[in-house]
């Protein structure tokens, strides 16, 4: 099989491409089914009669055709990209990124190889043996197992067979379908290397004769309980986590569909600050994500909360914004971390970007609230940056 064309693209960078590089047909496709994800500008004055492409803050590979890719390179360094992902995803703690990680040059390089870790984690459990737990059973039998259904009994007395109740032990449980699940998907993309992908394939096939092919999604891999049997599915889910976070559906060829795998930027960086925080912060302060807060009939999600773990009390509202800053933050932005701040009854605001201002924000809005702007940044030392992120958000405390 011809290895497809690639277009490559830098995040929130335009690109102009001669009528001979990119041609009608191929504009429109993106603009028709991407344009969500890229700007698309067709030849005219205002673009010296060339084709403008500039993602909007996605990184990773779209597929187009199955010959024609784009490949969207992140601003950030290869090496802190993978950073933030490791806090985002929680990975930190089972502290997988060793030397074969941080020697990673490309995205689609960190994708093979942490489909190969994965791949490697699942064949090594399938040698073990997969996780059972047990399940209620309702069948006919011609030997009594478990519990009768004497009502079904007494209203058939002619059937053989009686109806029963029990508990069979299985591996078609959750736990490995969402494994089996997502193996199909990381093959779907086909982004895998020619030496990662028969090992994804092996993977699933010997899961696919164990347990049912059905479909999950992200938030199906948290929030499940783990036990002395099943503790090593805790890493393999978080890694699951990752891949059906950021992948999904690019287009349809007859029945087959094509998954691209597509990380949105804005939503890293607030999980990643949140995450850092989490591991970070002194003992007595805690975090929450994403708490709905209503401004009048209308839900909304705060990005970030950091609360006294004694009192309950809210000390710091935090909205990131993963954006090249102007001068100063706009009003909306200002206007949106102090009306949270006032419905949380917390008198610190604070806007949290990747690029410092020139002149940072720090202003006292109305009578109690103080509304600043404070640099995440994400082009150092990761750890370097948080610590002094943390230092000026708590100078005051």
């Amino acid at each position: 099989m011809n290895q497809p064309k690639i277009i490559e693209l830098t995040e929130h960078q335009p690109k102009l491409f001669e009528r001979d590089e990119l041609d009608q047909e191929i504009a429109e496709l993106i603009w028709k089914n991407h344009k969500h994800l890229i700007d698309v500008e067709f030849p005219s004055i205002k673009t010296n009669n060339k084709y403008k492409l500039k993602p909007r803050g996605w990184v990773g590979q779209i597929i187009l055709t199955p010959e024609l890719h784009i490949y969207i390179k992140p601003k950030v360094p290869i090496s802190n990209l993978f950073g933030m992902l490791e806090y985002a995803y929680q990975l930190k703690s089972f502290k997988i990124f060793d030397h074969q990680f941080t020697q990673c040059q490309s995205v689609d390089d960190f994708y093979s190889r942490l489909a190969a870790f994965l791949a490697d984690k699942i064949l090594a459990r399938t040698r073990r043996g997969l996780y059972r737990t047990y399940i209620p059973v309702s069948s006919h039998l011609s030997a009594i197992r478990g519990k009768i259904d004497l009502r079904e009994t007494v209203k058939k007395p002619w059937n053989v067979k009686l109806k029963c109740h029990y508990d069979e032990q299985t591996a078609d449980i959750e736990d490995n379908q969402i494994l089996l699940w997502t193996l199909y998907i990381i093959g779907r993309t086909g982004l895998c290397s020619p030496t990662v992908s028969p090992k994804i394939r092996k993977a699933y096939h010997v899961l696919n004769g164990l347990v049912t092919h059905r479909s999950f999604q992200g938030k199906d891999c948290v929030n499940r309980s783990y036990n002395r049997l099943n503790q090593d599915y805790q890493i393999m889910h978080s890694i699951c986590l990752f891949f059906l976070d950021n992948c999904g559906a690019s287009h349809q060829v007859g029945n087959y569909t094509m998954f691209s795998f597509l990380v949105n930027m804005a939503n890293l960086y607030e999980l990643f600050v949140a995450e850092w925080l989490k591991l970070n912060l002194p003992s007595h302060l805690s975090v929450r994500i994403q708490s709905p807060v209503y401004i009048g009939k209308i839900r909304r999600r705060i990005d970030i909360e950091i609360y006294n773990t004694t009192t309950q009390n809210t000390l710091y509202i935090l909205d990131t914004k993963y954006k090249l800053p102007d001068d100063k933050p706009s009003n909306s932005d200002i206007d949106q971390v102090n009306t949270y701040a006032s419905h949380k009854n917390c008198s610190n605001a604070v806007l949290v970007y990747p690029v410092p201002f020139k002149n940072p924000f720090n202003e006292e809005i109305g009578v109690k609230i103080r509304v600043r702007s404070l640099t995440f940044s994400i082009n150092e030392d990761l750890e370097q940056a948080g610590q002094n992120f943390l230092k000026n958000l708590c100078q005051e405390e």
